[in-house]
């Protein structure tokens, strides 16, 4: 441990010490000794060899990639000693002595040879490694270090070449060939992580060379990036304020892609990286690439709203330089999205930054003129925004009243989509906004209830089960015009859906969903003659029995809504004490 503190430069004096001593040592022996010349001529050549290191660490103009160099050491240091051990030996066999110490062979001085030929073998690997060839790349030889685990001399090698090579396109190859160790296998990924692997893809993606070698160092980071222990190796090589940077500064549609693609895996990955990311104000210009070429202006004008956050929409990021087709636009928009739902999600700090901007009318706009997996991508963020607005009701006020000209625009596309949409990866998202947003509409508001209720004769499970879940929000006594929604319900027919609902499913937990609802349209409106004509009472009391047992929790909303029932159905249940579960 002690000598894993010690820099670099101290190492290579001690192993320099050593190998003097070493031949200093030998030249001691008496002729008749036994033979050790040839270790004085491997010591000998050990020391110029790490002379020449030594230089080429003193001479490196960046911090020095030493992980090989100081393994290869942790072996040199046991292997100079032993010889060294051997040479005190020799001399000792005249001695009184004798008897004491085991009899030297030529064996032992032949296997300390080899290991010391070893460590040869080791350090000109290194050198060979480090030491400038424009033409070679990575050097593909095993050093004998590495002779029972080869991936870790290839990590090596290519680490080092990242790091030091004055060739742009070599440092790519080796950044390329460390993306595809590390796809393919996770130990590979811990390798080239437990061997810094790290620092120099970063510094090849912030120097900005040109857009491959920051393709090829983001897809690596990409790879790498699969668990949070990895990721705290991401953060403690300081990898958030490093794409933050890159993605300012990179005038690569291609590039922004890779980055933000990163950006959102680790943020999925890791909450604290997620929050991190938001002080460093990524999402400025996420928002801003998302935005371009998207016309906003029309609903500024016609609403008459000016954005009082206009100031935070001025980010001014760097214009592209390249050349991007259609596709590598949309890419980019795709990523955007999808990294502004990674952002925001469970975040109430990233979901105000977000909100702050002109995002909401940039996601409405795409919704309504997009399609597909972009159009999903958007969806999904605005699901992600409206669940944190759901529990903080300053974040609704401010920002998804209905009648703000955002909120409005964004309402418009969410109907859009239930009216018209046949798509559940769209239709399902839309419901799930809607209800995050129940709180916020008003009595009056009629165009929601009928499209919603309308999704309750849906084929597709997950879209009724959505529906009935986004329902249960409306009329919950949670929300303030619970009594109203309920009514709204009745006038679209609901009842009769709600209950065909029920009978569509054995899975109790769905059974629970529309039950839930029931329970309240009873305790809101149970004078309607609709429920009566329904027998809601009798279907209620039969889900309590069924369900009861593995929801307990839900005795207390049975026994108040039958009692309501009761009250306005007193013809059902004449000379019947009403059940209480």
């Amino acid at each position: 441990m002690a000598q894993h503190h010690k820099s670099i430069q101290q190492q290579l004096a001690l192993q320099i010490l050593l190998a003097d001593r070493l031949v200093k040592s030998v030249k001691d022996l008496q002729p008749s000794k036994l033979d050790c010349s040839d270790l004085a001529t491997l010591a000998a050549q050990l020391a110029h060899l790490l002379r020449s290191t030594a230089r080429l660490v003193t001479s490196s103009s960046t911090t020095f990639y030493d992980r090989p160099l100081r393994s290869i050491f942790s072996n040199l240091s046991l292997n100079l000693e032993r010889a060294q051990t051997l040479v005190r030996k020799c001399k000792q066999r005249s001695g009184i002595l004798r008897q004491v110490f085991a009899i030297t062979t030529a064996a032992d001085v032949r296997k300390v040879s080899s290991l010391l030929e070893s460590s040869i073998a080791d350090i000109k690997w290194l050198l060979s490694v480090f030491v400038p060839d424009d033409n070679a790349g990575v050097n593909p030889s095993l050093p004998p270090i590495a002779s029972n685990d080869p991936v870790l001399a290839w990590v090596w090698s290519n680490i080092a070449t990242v790091h030091h090579s004055t060739q742009l396109k070599v440092r790519v190859d080796a950044a390329n060939s460390l993306g595809s160790l590390a796809g393919d296998n996770d130990r590979n990924k811990k390798m080239i992580i437990e061997e810094d692997g790290i620092p120099p893809l970063l510094k090849l993606l912030k120097e900005g060379a040109s857009p491959e070698s920051q393709i090829a160092a983001a897809a690596t980071l990409h790879a790498l990036a699969t668990d949070g222990e990895k990721i705290s190796a991401f953060v403690r090589s300081m990898a958030i304020p490093t794409i933050v940077q890159v993605l300012n500064d990179s005038t690569s549609v291609v590039v922004r892609t890779n980055v933000i693609n990163l950006l959102s895996k680790m943020a999925e990955i890791d909450p604290l990286v997620q929050e991190e990311f938001g002080r460093e104000n990524v999402t400025r210009p996420i928002v801003t690439f998302l935005a371009n070429d998207v016309v906003l202006d029309d609903i500024i004008t016609t609403s008459g709203y000016q954005y009082h956050f206009n100031s935070s929409l001025s980010f001014n990021y760097k214009k592209e330089t390249d050349v991007a087709s259609p596709e590598e636009k949309l890419d980019l928009k795709i990523s955007c999205a999808r990294a502004l739902w990674t952002l925001s999600k469970g975040s109430l700090s990233n979901t105000k930054k977000i909100t702050e901007t002109k995002a909401l009318i940039c996601l409405a706009k795409l919704i309504q003129h997009e399609n597909q997996q972009l159009q999903i991508n958007c969806l999904t963020t605005v699901t992600e925004l409206t669940a944190v607005a759901e529990s903080n009701a300053e974040l609704r006020r401010q920002v998804f009243k209905p009648n703000l000209p955002a909120a409005r625009t964004l309402l418009d596309q969410l109907l859009r989509v239930l009216n018209h949409e046949p798509n559940p990866e769209l239709v399902v998202p839309a419901i799930t906004t809607i209800g995050s947003l129940a709180r916020t509409f008003p009595a009056k508001e009629t165009r929601i209830l009928g499209p919603l209720v309308s999704k309750l004769d849906n084929e597709v499970s997950d879209v009724t089960n959505e529906t009935v879940m986004t329902l249960t929000k409306f009329v919950c006594p949670d929300n303030f015009n619970c009594v109203e929604h309920s009514k709204a319900i009745l006038e679209f027919n609901g009842v009769p859906r709600i209950m065909g609902f029920l009978k569509s499913s054995d899975d109790i937990k769905i059974q629970v969903l529309g039950l839930k609802l029931l329970c309240y349209l009873a305790l809101h409106v149970g004078n309607s003659n609709v429920l009566e004509e329904a027998r809601v009472l009798s279907v209620i009391e039969g889900g309590a029995r069924s369900v009861l047992t593995q929801y307990p929790d839900m005795r207390e909303l049975f026994a108040k809504a039958m009692h309501h029932l009761n009250l306005y159905q007193p013809g059902v249940r004449t000379h019947k004490p009403a059940y209480v579960p």
